[in-house]
């Protein structure tokens, strides 16, 4: 069992490798919190109470506080980042003696052990903010989301931006080849399928193809074509830990893997080309994503079919707009080791996705 007061992150935790602060005299309890470290990765800073010598208690990333010591640690300067761990969970008492040292989280062993895992292997990998995570899904076939999907990340990886590209469409031929990488070492999607619980973020991106200043998780052309959902959980889970942004392309159709992807966008991408098939064909996949992804909104491709246009396009699917997606020149050059997506940073296919990274970025908070 775990309970939330607050969950701000501690301050400085950002960008910074390090262990957690256990303060216990309970040593059964500290063995478990000790091989909950261990399964982490994380090598922890051991006390009774609150440390003498200065910086220790407000320089971890992670104050992990047994019951048996709240009463020593109520003195201690309040900062973020502390969590009471007990053992009784019918002990209504726990709740008080949080708020008394101002801890963030109450948690309860054994059901919380494996959200404490995460937790500490958050801070050891030096987690801060996750990244910003968007999925392009085509209305119908060929609207070009795949294209659209390479130029925001291609976009974001030469502002600066740490970028992952995920290729979620196993029947759609491989980002890596849209990419011109199809031979580039690195991991696919079938390396990953065994992956169960929490996936390292650092470890995930080292072992990926670097395409284009980028990372990307890709099919390879092998028979599979099918990852389990609580693998692409966990993988997405992981790219997200190391902040930046992700970009994933998304298949029309909304199984148990795809869910697994939408509940972790902040926003999506509908590319729809503006003709009425089209739109017709776009309201149903905007249908099976709404289920599951709030943040929907619309890209609109042309040319236009009579008495179409941007606006008329998102009014009839209901759905906001994000803008008319510029056509480019050269794009069918893409795969044989020429420009890709989103390159040619003066081109009208750049200057879109350089829009839509700071819009989305100011109303995430995050410019």
């Amino acid at each position: 069992m775990t309970g939330t007061v607050t969950h701000d992150p501690p301050p400085g935790a950002a960008g910074r490798q390090g262990g957690p602060l256990i303060l216990t005299e309970d040593a059964d309890l500290l063995d478990d919190l000790l091989r909950l470290c261990a399964a982490a990765g994380a090598t922890p800073e051991v006390h009774h109470t609150v440390p003498e010598r200065g910086g220790c208690w407000e320089a971890a990333p992670l104050v992990l506080v047994g019951d048996d010591a709240a009463r020593r640690v109520r003195g201690a300067a309040r900062r973020r980042g502390v969590v009471l761990v007990g053992r009784d969970q019918d002990d209504p008492g726990v709740w008080r003696r949080a708020v008394e040292i101002g801890a963030d989280h109450v948690l309860v062993l054994p059901d919380g052990e494996q959200w404490l895992v995460d937790r500490i292997a958050d801070v050891a990998e030096g987690a801060g903010r996750p990244a910003l995570t968007v999925g392009v899904i085509g209305g119908r076939g060929g609207a070009g989301a795949s294209t659209l999907a390479c130029a925001l990340a291609v976009t974001a990886a030469r502002e600066g931006q740490r970028t992952l590209l995920v290729d979620a469409d196993p029947l759609g031929g491989g980002l890596d080849v849209l990419l011109g990488g199809e031979s580039a070492e690195g991991l696919r999607w079938p390396a990953f399928a065994a992956s169960r619980g929490r996936v390292g973020g650092g470890a995930l991106e080292e072992s990926l193809p670097k395409l284009h200043s980028l990372r990307v998780l890709s099919w390879d052309r092998g028979d599979r074509v099918t990852v389990p959902p609580q693998a692409v959980r966990a993988v997405l889970a992981a790219a997200r830990r190391r902040g930046g942004a992700v970009v994933v392309d998304l298949p029309r159709r909304v199984d148990e893997g795809v869910a697994e992807v939408l509940a972790q966008l902040d926003v999506g991408l509908l590319v729809v080309p503006a003709e009425l098939r089209a739109v017709a064909a776009a309201s149903r996949v905007a249908s099976a994503v709404g289920m599951v992804l709030r943040d929907l909104r619309v890209a609109v491709r042309g040319p236009y079919a009579p008495g179409l246009d941007d606006r008329e396009v998102a009014r009839l699917l209901g759905l906001p707009l994000m803008g008319e997606v510029p056509v480019e020149s050269g794009l069918c050059r893409v795969g044989e080791g020429r420009t890709p997506p989103g390159a040619a940073a003066r081109g009208p296919l750049a200057r879109f996705c350089t829009a839509f990274w700071e819009r989305a970025l100011a109303e995430t908070g995050t410019a």
